[in-house]
């Protein structure tokens, strides 16, 4: 539901529409039922007060008329007057019942009652109210019979005093039976009627909602779609409204970014090809002319001093332009996706051990100790040996080339899906903002620095080729001055999809760094990335 929320632009604004209809329609009903609740019993109340001050007067006069009559009247007779002329009053069926109870707590004198009606109708509070100020009072209450029927009510009384018998209060009990009933109806009514307007609205935003996020969809759709290769997708154009010229114009940029991919990639293959061809083509004078510089190498000693120096820096150079025009040709068959792996099992302890024997007589010119750590795991993977020895020979070189004559550690580790290898070097290290670079084309760290071991400028960026290859993970770590570490690792089978690395990749004597500054010291290649 979380994600159904996150992902549907379409489910957020029906569920917001419908729970702001909710709270709107909530708050108009209760203002609606609570004003129609105040009408009914402002009105009930003033005919209440109106009925029962009209009766107290009556009462009033009744009781004088019987009490200056006969002698002979007795107290009940007097009673029995008042409320049966009372209730003659409430019509029938009665609107209302009448309860006359003595003033005197003594309970000698008599009290009635119409309909059944008992005192406990009437509330101590209400009673004590008319006793102690001697004024009309009323109150809301339950109002209760013999027969144990209750109905909700409004009950209105004042004293009442009868010469020759005490004090009395008179009350009038107007049951609410219609007003309640009155008020279901109408509660039922706001309510049913809400639920259905709730519904209704929630319909309409949906309905408008998807003709809005229909568009959108399928921009979205096209969009994957168009990033997936397929560049001419395009998108439905209806109408002439907005969404239709956000589709006319969504369609445009997809039209101007096909026509721009298609240069770029003609460009690209132009390119491509153009290196391709002049490495293929330089091989051929290229020969002529290593076959030249050595027989002028070969007999250098018969020269004198600046012809023979002349003749060894010709041979060096040449060295230098058959590597980098290999360099090269390899490019260029990555960028034409020509490139395949020849995989067989190979220890990748051994495969260290003869990298770091092919460069060690350059670590011994350098003065650059090289140590080997391997784990006593089994190291072997699928992989191919060629390649490997390849990214194995550059990290190497590169370490030598910037490690300043300190010691260069390489350890060699595995665990059940990975086999890792890292060089660590102490020497000049990386700034935070050339880390993104270290596996570009041709880039150095210092421009202004030359090159000591003849490297053409491609080889981290052929040992990040064929890494990627491998679906491995080639990483670099650096700080100012505080060395480098390059980490790869490769899955031990070519079905195995790499997750975690056996080697860390900031090493255990790296300087101590604050959090940014470790994850700008991280650079990572391949087809995932780890946390170092």
């Amino acid at each position: 539901m979380t994600s159904l929320w996150r992902r549907s632009l379409l489910v957020r604004i029906t569920a917001t529409t419908l729970a702001l209809s909710l709270i709107v329609i909530g708050v108009l009903a209760i203002l609606l039922l609570s004003r129609i609740t105040t009408g009914l019993l402002e009105s009930a109340e003033r005919a209440a007060l109106t009925e029962a001050s009209a009766g107290l007067t009556d009462a009033q006069r009744i009781a004088s008329v019987s009490t200056t009559g006969t002698a002979s009247t007795s107290p009940s007779s007097i009673v029995d007057t008042i409320v049966a002329s009372l209730a003659s009053r409430a019509g029938s069926p009665p609107q209302y019942d009448v309860l006359l109870l003595a003033g005197d707590i003594s309970g000698a004198s008599p009290e009635r009652g119409t309909n059944l009606v008992t005192d406990a109708s009437v509330p101590e509070a209400l009673r004590d109210s008319i006793e102690t100020t001697g004024n009309q009072a009323w109150t809301y209450t339950e109002i209760r019979y013999l027969d144990g029927r209750t109905a909700p009510g409004l009950v209105v009384g004042a004293p009442l005093a009868i010469p020759s018998v005490g004090p009395y209060e008179l009350y009038y009990l107007f049951p609410l039976v219609e007003e309640q009933s009155t008020l279901d109806l109408v509660r039922s009514a706001v309510v049913g009627t809400g639920v259905l307007l709730v519904l209704l609205l929630g319909a309409i935003a949906l309905v408008v909602t998807r003709q809005v996020v229909a568009p959108v969809r399928s921009a979205a759709k096209v969009a994957e779609q168009f990033s997936e290769g397929h560049l001419r997708e395009r998108m439905n154009v209806r109408g002439e409204d907005d969404l239709a010229r956000l589709a006319m114009s969504f369609n445009d940029m997809a039209a101007s970014l096909e026509d721009q991919i298609h240069r770029l990639e003609n460009l690209s293959a132009v390119q491509q090809r153009f290196v391709s061809d002049v490495s293929h083509e330089l091989r051929t004078p290229l020969t002529t002319i290593r076959m030249a510089a050595d027989l002028l190498f070969e007999d250098r000693e018969r020269y004198d001093t600046p012809t023979a120096r002349a003749a060894e820096l010709l041979q060096t150079q040449l060295d230098r332009f058959e590597t980098l025009l290999a360099d090269l040709l390899e490019i260029s068959r990555y960028d034409a996706g020509a490139a395949n792996l020849d995989l067989e099992t190979v220890d990748l302890a051994t495969l260290t051990r003869q990298a770091l024997e092919a460069v060690a007589p350059l670590a011994e010119d350098r003065g650059t100790p090289l140590n080997l750590h391997v784990s006593d795991e089994d190291c072997s993977a699928e992989c191919d040996a060629r390649r490997v020895d390849r990214i194995l020979r550059n990290l190497l070189g590169n370490a030598i080339e910037h490690g300043e004559s300190a010691p260069i550690d390489v350890v060699v580790a595995s665990d059940d899906d990975a086999v890792a290898i890292s060089v660590r070097d102490h020497g000049v290290g990386l700034d935070p903002e050339q880390i993104p670079h270290v596996f570009d084309r041709f880039w150095r760290a210092d421009p202004a620095r030359a090159r000591t071991t003849g490297g053409t400028g491609l080889g981290l960026s052929i040992a990040q080729e064929d890494t990627r290859l491998h679906a491995g993970w080639l990483e670099a770590w650096g700080t100012p001055a505080g060395g480098a570490c390059f980490r790869l690792t490769l899955p031990r089978r070519a079905d195995v999809t790499l997750t975690t690395s056996p080697l860390p990749l900031v090493p255990e004597d790296a300087p101590a760094l604050d959090p940014v500054a470790t994850e700008t010291a991280v650079a990572t290649v391949g087809p995932g990335t780890e946390a170092p």
